[in-house]
């Protein structure tokens, strides 16, 4: 049995064409982050990084909601990922959902978050912690955790700001209101906005679009610009001089070149 053919816990997968297919699989509860849910994902997106075949993530919901983000019964009860103290808490989120947002930023896979529904609080985070987000009609996001007498504890506060800029990321904080539609294309909370039924259909266009280009150039582009939204310009420099000397001397590079002067399509192999 193949990796991806695995059960995981409130998670579906599908591998095909070179593109992974995650689906958050918490139906009844709108698809909201369970630890079961942490460890499925954190575990599958670990794994897939590492896999050559793999060139572009899809992260989606089941269902008609992308995620509610947190499980409110749980919270209410003070079950799973929510029971204990509050120093108990603390290491909860620590080793638990904080664990999403560190492995997505170490990632060097393009993550794409087709954002099917409603994707709210830590759904809204999740989002946020992707490369880039396709919507339509029916996405909807807010950072409400002010309306629950929360704050954004799975690092919110971190990704939002720096999708849709400071002052719109403390409007959103600080209201709770929720955004959607136009107003989320010009926003920048979605990328690419399309009718709901081409939802699918468009995702796997931009995917494969991605995934046609020089896999180690693209995952290579991907970490540089990550660090160069973080640091100076001199470790910038450096960085990108390391991997152009990489990329430069892959097979890919030379197939590049030879389409270009035969006016031919590359085909990528990822050496």
């Amino acid at each position: 049995m193949s990796f991806y053919a695995q059960i995981y816990p409130h998670l579906q997968l599908l591998r095909d064409n070179h593109l992974l297919w995650v689906t958050l699989d918490n139906v009844e509860q709108s698809n909201a982050i369970s630890m079961e849910m942490v460890e499925s994902l954190t575990s599958v997106l670990r794994f897939a990084d590492f896999d050559s075949d793999v060139r572009v993530i899809i992260l989606t919901g089941a269902g008609p909601s992308f995620c509610a983000g947190g499980d409110i019964k749980a919270m209410e009860q003070k079950s799973g990922m929510f029971q204990g103290e509050p120093n108990e808490l603390r290491l909860r989120y620590m080793n638990g959902i904080q664990q999403i947002p560190l492995v997505i930023e170490s990632m060097s896979t393009p993550l794409i978050a087709m954002v099917n529904g409603p994707a709210i609080g830590a759904g809204c985070d999740l989002a946020m912690m992707c490369d880039l987000r396709v919507g339509s009609s029916k996405s909807r996001f807010g950072e409400t955790f002010v309306k629950l007498g929360l704050v954004p504890g799975d690092g919110g506060s971190y990704f939002l700001q720096r999708v849709i800029g400071f002052s719109r990321a403390m409007q959103m904080s600080l209201t709770g209101d929720i955004i959607g539609g136009e107003e989320a294309l010009k926003w920048g909370l979605v990328n690419y906005l399309t009718d709901e039924a081409k939802l699918k259909e468009e995702t796997e266009k931009i995917a494969l679009k991605i995934a046609e280009n020089a896999p180690i150039a693209v995952q290579m582009t991907k970490k540089t610009l990550k660090t160069a939204y973080r640091n100076e310009l001199q470790t910038v420099l450096d960085l990108a001089a390391a991997y152009q000397g990489i990329t430069q001397r892959t097979e890919d590079h030379f197939v590049a070149l030879s389409g270009l002067k035969e006016k031919k399509k590359a085909i990528f192999t990822g050496k």
